[in-house]
């Protein structure tokens, strides 16, 4: 058998991510390789030579750089994912806990989420300019879907926005990051935004207007990467113009929002993964089935209350 290089097969398994579509996790790939290539000083690094001591000095040197423990983790993760590849491919035997001396964990270096009068004191910003209001509605949009993602909300195609028997509106669409459905029950507030920035064209398969339906490829994420830039810079002068003071407001804020209010609203945690859309967690995954849409329209509805009223309401199945 041919033996080929470490940064070799990385380089080929970020170039299958490319060519089949995952252009975001295509990206963190890349960017790993480079992170390793610059600490290796050569053209590459073999597989024998990824060894505990390795390891060590690639992840201090990371910290040495300046990257928070969080993109060290993400560097590490990153290869731990290429090195289990080439061990499935037959290429390593593979060690045994060689990654359990490094960290591949996430730190809270930063608060996400922000408390009920805070995102109440945002959402309520008035005599906003353009840009700023956009960034407001958009922030509120993901709030009122269960803390949708921005790259979930932005890639929703006109089809996933439908009527069910009921007549509730609904959105169901795939995660971007691990593929799971998600269905999102949409409030009247949500609806009126959904309108706001719906797409005009009629050509384009995306619901909302941001992303061109005639892109594709590497050029349609580069234009998603722009917009969640434009968001991003928003929050951040809506924190201001609202005057609150707070580190950073971002397109994450909507999300770790919701879960921790749904959490202090004693919304069972099961509830939460359901409604954020999470997949790793099998045995959750299964149990979460004898949710029913209403239930979890009943809690997301309790969040948005929470926020605009200031009053607590705790979660009860009756």
């Amino acid at each position: 058998m041919k033996k080929e290089s470490f940064t070799s097969f990385m380089k080929q398994v970020a170039a299958d991510l490319q060519q089949s579509g995952n252009l975001g996790t295509a990206h963190v790939y890349r960017s790993s390789l480079n992170a390793i290539l610059t600490f290796q000083g050569s053209g590459c690094l073999s597989f024998p030579e990824i060894t505990p001591e390795w390891l060590k000095h690639f992840e201090g040197s990371l910290r040495a750089r300046g990257c928070s423990w969080n993109t060290v983790s993400t560097y590490l993760r990153t290869l731990r994912a290429v090195y289990n590849r080439a061990v499935d491919a037959g290429l390593i035997a593979g060690e045994y806990r060689l990654f359990s001396v490094v960290f591949t964990g996430v730190k809270s270096e930063q608060k996400r989420a922000l408390k009920a009068e805070e995102m109440h004191c945002l959402l309520d910003a008035k005599e906003l300019p353009g840009n700023i209001r956009q960034s407001r509605d958009l922030l509120s949009l993901m709030l009122h879907l269960q803390g949708m993602p921005f790259t979930d909300l932005i890639h929703l195609h006109r089809d996933d926005l439908r009527t069910d028997l009921s007549g509730h509106t609904l959105l169901t669409c795939r995660r971007q990051k691990t593929g799971s459905e998600l269905q999102v029950s949409v409030t009247d507030e949500a609806m009126k935004l959904i309108n706001l920035y719906r797409s005009t064209d009629p050509t384009s398969p995306y619901l909302l207007r941001f992303l061109d339906g005639k892109l594709g490829g590497e050029v349609v994420y580069r234009e998603y990467c722009r917009q969640l830039r434009i968001l991003n810079y928003g929050l951040l002068k809506l924190a201001s113009y609202s005057g609150l003071k707070v580190l950073k407001v971002s397109s994450y804020t909507a999300r770790h929002t919701w879960a921790t209010l749904a959490k202090y609203c004693q919304i069972p945690e099961e509830m939460i993964s359901e409604g954020l859309g999470h997949s790793s967690l099998e045995v959750t995954r299964t149990y979460l089935k004898s949710f029913e849409g209403g239930e979890m329209a009943k809690a997301n509805q309790m969040i948005i209350d929470y926020i605009y009223s200031g009053k607590k309401t705790m979660w009860s199945r009756a």
